[in-house]
């Protein structure tokens, strides 16, 4: 019965096409002259809920559903000029609350995904490496190589990524700096501020994300950007990852372009 009903929701999509078609283009003509970020953070959610309503056997299809959603949005994101993407792939609490099957088809997946994109644009592994298979860290290396060379968009994969333990990487990492440089306690505590912090992100020498979307109706960080995301605008979508649409993106840029910016208060 689940396939059956998202079979008739296909349907009705196929025939809504052409009205969404002409809407698209309105929404890309409103956003010619409109600020746009310079970086999008996103956290496409839903992909093991789309699996089960689609009547799938495993959460495998909805998490390679998600990824071929991510080679279309990275296109959208180029086609519009914005610098900047970051995709949540796997989070740090993944690793440990995960089942083993569906941790392997995950490396599986991240790993061809990052070889794709690759091959159109640069790609950076943003997070740690610890816990990550050999295989997966092989793939990630060779898709920044591969794509080391390229111009225009820019595209994090979060792969094995907490906000917490990225800013705990970066205190630490500023620590040894400073002790391979000769420095005092005394001295670091006056050395640091939130501009040397940033800079030992993993993320560092990038603009924060100016917009962070998040997919199927849910309405947290979960431990994404904690650092990065503290001036962003968040939008989020009800359409599960893998069904999310371009006029869904071009909404949140709309929205995005419409808002008055506020830092702090």
């Amino acid at each position: 019965m689940r396939g059956r009903g998202v079979g008739v929701r296909r349907a009705i999509a196929v025939l809504r096409r052409p009205f969404y078609a002409v809407y698209q283009r309105r929404l890309r003509h409103g956003l010619a002259s409109a600020p746009l970020p310079k970086h999008v953070a996103m956290i496409l959610d839903g992909n093991r809920r789309w699996a089960k309503l689609a009547g799938l056997e495993s959460a495998e299809h909805g998490h390679r559903a998600g990824a071929d959603k991510l080679i279309e949005f990275a296109g959208w994101v180029e086609s519009l000029g914005i610098p900047h993407v970051t995709f949540y792939l796997l989070s740090s609490d993944n690793l440990v609350g995960r089942t083993g099957d569906e941790l392997s088809a995950l490396f599986d997946i991240i790993g061809t995904l990052a070889l794709d994109l690759s091959t159109r644009w640069r790609v950076q592994h943003v997070g740690t490496t610890e816990g990550l298979p050999e295989s997966l860290l092989q793939a990630l290396r060779t898709a920044q190589a591969q794509g080391a060379g390229r111009t225009g968009l820019h595209i994090n994969l979060a792969v094995g990524y907490g906000g917490r333990s990225e800013i705990a990487h970066a205190m630490r990492s500023i620590v040894a700096e400073h002790a391979a440089a000769g420095g005092s306690l005394g001295d670091l505590s006056e050395r640091l501020d939130p501009e040397r912090i940033a800079a030992h992100l993993w993320t560092g020498g990038q603009p924060d994300p100016d917009l962070v979307i998040r997919t199927s109706g849910e309405q947290r960080l979960s431990d994404f950007m904690l650092w990065q995301s503290a001036h962003s605008e968040f939008y989020f979508v009800e359409a599960l990852g893998p069904d999310l649409r371009e006029v869904d993106f071009l909404r949140a840029l709309r929205s995005y372009a419409q808002r008055q910016r506020r830092y702090g208060a």
